[in-house]
């Protein structure tokens, strides 16, 4: 495990030549590759979202697509589609860019809903159709999404089902002062290349992946989740009867799974092979905040998932 923990520091430590700051971010990307969960980032434009994913990518050496969401984007675009070969007189599939290990759905809200959910197949089920054939996608596979904040002009609103199959929902924030003035030195360097080396092969990759998932999970943390979980369906069930007004709906058995995995994840991060409760509190607010549903009372007492999620992990306890 050491030796792998190792490794995903050169891999940050790499990433870093080129990205400024944003080390969580990193980290929750590499935490989604190896735990086969996809990340959507939101953040307004120039956060670097899009140079990140596009560097992480670089030092993985692993095969990498760029969809550019568009209002007059089709499903079409995205899985790929039949045409007809005059030759051979008969229809064959030419695949689209989502046949590669990671896909960056850029500006994905920039589309209409049709085109969002031509992803839901290949990141639930990993596998795409067209016509009439199903075709699974290589290993790894990941699907990193970014999108400017909704009430944005231009934009649509990702679907319920859409959101749910992220396992995590970053919000990106603007860099400090000290960050800012080293981006600029950086990028206004006309000499400055961003070339990076690669670090981790796949076979690295599944090696990461079976050390995480060797990391032991007890039962207490494990009740711990799912009590979380249902008192983000149910505010009343640990005393937080003053929020539960503000709840359409509460996260979903995803939410679970993927609280379990992105603390088992953490914990590798911290070159621990045990999950705490730390751990779990530490990714809480990411795997949630997409997931709580927040009605018109919510927006109208300006109450934000955030402040749902903070309240539930301050009432929630551990039972040994």
């Amino acid at each position: 495990m050491k030796d792998n923990y190792l490794k995903v520091q050169s891999v940050m430590s790499e990433v870093g030549k080129v990205v400024v700051g944003q080390d969580k971010m990193i980290m929750r990307l590499l935490m989604g590759l190896f735990t086969n969960g996809h990340i959507l980032l939101e953040g307004v434009p120039g956060l670097a979202k899009t140079l990140t994913v596009n560097t992480l990518a670089n030092v993985l050496r692993l095969n990498f697509n760029r969809i550019q969401f568009t209002p007059d984007l089709l499903p079409s675009d995205v899985i790929g589609t039949m045409i007809y070969n005059q030759k051979k007189s008969s229809f064959e599939v030419k695949k689209g860019p989502v046949f590669s290990n990671i896909v960056l759905a850029d500006e994905i809200n920039r589309s209409p809903a049709k085109v969002q959910s031509a992803l839901l197949e290949s990141m639930q089920e990993r596998q795409v159709t067209i016509g009439d054939d199903t075709f699974k996608l290589d290993t790894p596979f990941l699907v990193l999404a970014t999108q400017n904040p909704i009430d944005q002009e231009g934009t649509y609103p990702l679907p319920e089902a859409q959101r749910d199959r992220f396992m995590m929902k970053l919000n990106i924030d603007y860099p400090s002062q000290e960050e800012e003035l080293k981006i600029m030195q950086r990028m206004t360097d006309l000499n400055f290349k961003g070339k990076v080396k690669t670090i981790l092969s796949k076979k690295d990759i599944t090696s990461i992946k079976n050390s995480i998932n060797d990391i032991t999970l007890s039962e207490s943390v494990e009740k711990y989740i799912v009590q979380i979980i249902f008192a983000s369906r149910d505010p009343s069930s640990v005393n937080l009867d003053e929020i539960k007004e503000y709840i359409s709906f509460g996260a979903s058995p995803r939410a679970s799974i993927n609280l379990s995995l992105a603390g088992k994840a953490n914990a590798f991060m911290n070159n621990r092979d045990y999950v705490t409760p730390d751990d779990i509190k530490e990714v809480a607010q990411d795997v949630l905040n997409h997931r709580i549903i927040l009605n018109f009372e919510a927006e109208a007492d300006g109450i934000s998932s955030s402040e749902i999620i903070s309240q539930i992990l301050e009432k929630v306890e551990v039972n040994s």
